[in-house]
């Protein structure tokens, strides 16, 4: 039996969860069809999902086909919960990217496709709803290999072949040549099905040196060969069909059974945390993949680290509905009970941490609770937090606020409507605010002191630029002698638990290496609360010594429309203060790609569908942060003073006589104990 975790994707509307309802029906795992315009999906269990026809959370099924047990997990299409999305992709051993005949490579799938590429997942593509008007295979293929990849091989027609003919030979023990050789297939081939195969293996021949030799000296590709060029994304095989009409869905079935292979996991335990969420019952869920070794019910993930904490049950669902296990090899996915400390993306055992969402909310929106207490609310937004942690909750001491990131409008609604399906809290939320970061241009060292009586630590952090996109990094280059490598990793630790705030506008800091440099602890009177407080006032001295630079989010688009509204778009984004690539045509339209300010383009997409009447199409992605083109404008709407913010103070506290004083930022490097030497 060859076990394969199997990711679904897709642009929302492509047909991504009918796919898996067809793929269950196939394999025998499902007597009748639902239907996501139905609301009866077998997936799409959740109120909201019925309610919007689309998927909102990662779902797990099962299903067995031959000697393949498959594990599907379908995610989200909509951008607006690409992170969902993403937190599974550490998980998957394949990845079946859905596309639409009728729509063809949208900016979405372009962007599915350059994740898959970046974490190197194997990829089959299955092209959906061929039975649409004008569906035109050619032209789709060709499309595919313009625009994603030129290793794109059309595999339906010989896994057809390999259906109807060669898995009947093997189940009635026919000896099949595993080269899938023609010659060898001639008793039960005819002529039309014979040339597909010669195509076939003439196509991936092309595909790398190994298979052209190998089919020079053989007259044929064997199948454990292909299996490898799939591995090894070199081959990304594509498959045709209509998953509303079952039309396709053998084919692709019997395509992951013949090339995909099992992956070779280690003997020791390995688990990858990929997903937290609650039952209806509000039972806590962490989802994990075994990826070496076993798991075991009451076992605890981390022996070392929290050897108390450990799994009530293991439960391995299929849709709604789970079975318990006692134990689960490496290659099984599962959401265990009773584990209270796991965060998605942790990893357990050999295994290491998952890699963050590409994606983050880029809008940042107010409460507004009504007649809900806010402290009950911010307890609610907790728990939807634990389950996405891109929401970041946060409160706003100064002005009594809770603030929620969110990537738009419909996560918003989603939000809004699981406040009140699941606590019964009737909320709203403010108008959507730009995200703004802030980051520094020249290195620079921050110093901070706490020593009020009896308390003791200093530490000095490194402060420099690492360019865009990089985010924030964490280092220690500090002689043991001068601080001991139990607080070095204190401060570490410190560094990281935190988001800390830039000085313009009071916005978070990224792409800054920050580096324990240097510090000093007291025999008797350091805590490690001390070495907290002198971390955090670090960081701030030195960004208010530094250069600091405003960023905003930008938006990376592509615009298609009828010829005459070119100049229109370009006119527009250069008022936007965003760029434009040259303008290409394709018949009766005009496409253009560019940058530009997420606050200037974010309801352009409704602009474009109204002037060209709705024959435009207009898609765009957060592409990252800039230099932000109205800085002075934002940082005075601000009205942020970082000297007076209580909960970010630059200041640091000396003790002299008995007594802890208060020494401005501008003056700590006049009291400061230990003298940089750089």
């Amino acid at each position: 039996m060859t076990r394969i975790v199997a990711g679904i994707l897709a642009h929302v509307d492509a047909g991504k969860t009918t796919l898996v309802e067809g793929l269950m029906h196939e394999s025998g795992q499902l007597r009748t069809l639902g239907r996501v315009d139905h609301g009866d999906a077998f997936l799409d269990t959740d109120a909201m999902e019925k309610q919007r026809g689309i998927t909102i959370f990662s779902k797990q099924a099962q299903l067995n086909y031959h000697d393949l047990q498959l594990t599907l997990l379908d995610t989200p299409g909509h951008i607006d919960f690409s992170a969902e999305m993403e937190r599974t992709l550490s998980v998957l051993d394949y990845a079946i990217l859905v596309i639409s005949a009728s729509g063809g490579v949208e900016g979405q799938a372009e962007r599915l496709w350059r994740l898959l590429s970046n974490r190197n997942i194997p990829t089959f593509i299955f092209i959906n709803k061929m039975d649409a008007d004008g569906a035109d295979k050619q032209a789709i293929l060709d499309e595919l290999r313009q625009r994603l990849s030129e290793n794109c091989i059309d595999c339906s027609g010989v896994s057809r072949l390999t259906t109807d003919k060669v898995v009947q030979e093997i189940t009635h023990g026919s000896e099949i040549d595993e080269l899938g050789n023609p010659n060898a297939l001639s008793s039960s081939v005819n002529d039309s099905e014979s040339a597909t195969l010669p195509e076939f293996q003439e196509d991936v021949a092309m595909l790398g040196d190994g298979a052209t030799q190998e089919f020079l000296d053989n007259g044929a590709i064997s199948t454990s060969t292909i299996r490898s060029l799939i591995t090894q994304r070199a081959m990304i095989p594509v498959f045709f069909g209509s998953a509303l009409k079952l039309q396709g869905i053998d084919t692709l079935l019997n395509g992951l059974r013949r090339y995909a292979e099992e992956p070779v996991y280690a003997q020791e335990f390995g688990a990858q945390v990929f997903n937290i969420s609650h039952d209806p019952r509000g039972e806590r869920l962490t989802w994990i993949k075994v990826t070496g070794g076993t798991l075991q019910v009451k076992s605890p993930l981390d022996p070392a680290n929290n050897p108390t904490e450990k799994s009530n049950q293991l439960r391995v669902y299929s849709g709604a509905k789970f079975e318990l296990a006692n134990e689960l090899p490496a290659g099984s996915i599962c959401a265990a009970t009773g584990l209270t400390s796991t965060r998605a993306g942790d990893g357990y055992g050999t295994q290491t941490n998952a890699p963050a969402p590409t994606m983050e909310p880029v809008l940042e929106y107010t409460l507004l609770p009504g007649e809900v207490d806010v402290h009950k609310a911010l307890q609610a937004l907790r728990i939807l937090e634990d389950e996405d942690p891109l929401l970041h909750i946060r409160w706003d001491e100064h002005v009594g606020e809770v603030r929620v990131r969110l990537m738009g409008e419909v996560h918003l609604e989603v939000i809004r409507q699981m406040m009140l399906d699941r606590f019964g809290y009737a909320v709203d939320f403010g108008p959507g605010s730009i995200l703004y970061k802030e980051t520094i241009e020249q290195p620079v060292i921050g110093v901070g002191h706490f020593e009020p009586l009896r308390h003791y630590a200093e530490v000095h952090i490194l402060m420099e630029p690492t360019g865009e996109g990089s985010g924030l990094s964490f280092a220690a280059d500090c002689d043991d002698n001068i601080l001991a490598p139990n607080w070095q990793r204190l401060v570490l630790t410190h560094l990281k638990e935190r988001e800390h705030l830039g000085v313009l506008t009071g916005s978070p800091i990224t792409d800054i290496r920050l580096t324990v440099i240097s510090g000093r602890s007291h025999p008797r009177h350091t805590e490690g609360g001390d070495f907290r407080e002198a971390t955090y006032r670090a960081v701030r001295q030195g960004l208010m010594k530094a250069q600091s630079v405003l960023l905003e989010p930008w938006y990376e688009f592509h615009a298609e429309v009828p010829q005459e509204f070119i100049g229109r778009v370009m006119a527009d984004v250069q008022r936007m203060s965003g760029q434009c690539e040259a303008p290409s045509v394709d018949g009766e339209f005009a496409m253009v790609s560019g940058t530009a300010p997420v606050e200037q383009m974010r309801d352009y997409a409704i602009t474009v569908h109204a002037f060209t009447h709705g024959r435009g199409r207009f898609d765009c992605r957060v592409a990252g942060y800039k230099p932000c083109h109205n800085a002075e404008e934002i940082i005075e709407q601000a009205h942020y003073d970082p000297e007076g913010d209580a909960n970010h103070t630059p200041d640091s506290v000396f003790c002299a006589h008995g007594a802890g004083y208060a020494v401005a930022w501008n003056r700590v490097e006049d009291f400061m104990h230990v003298q940089d030497e750089r």
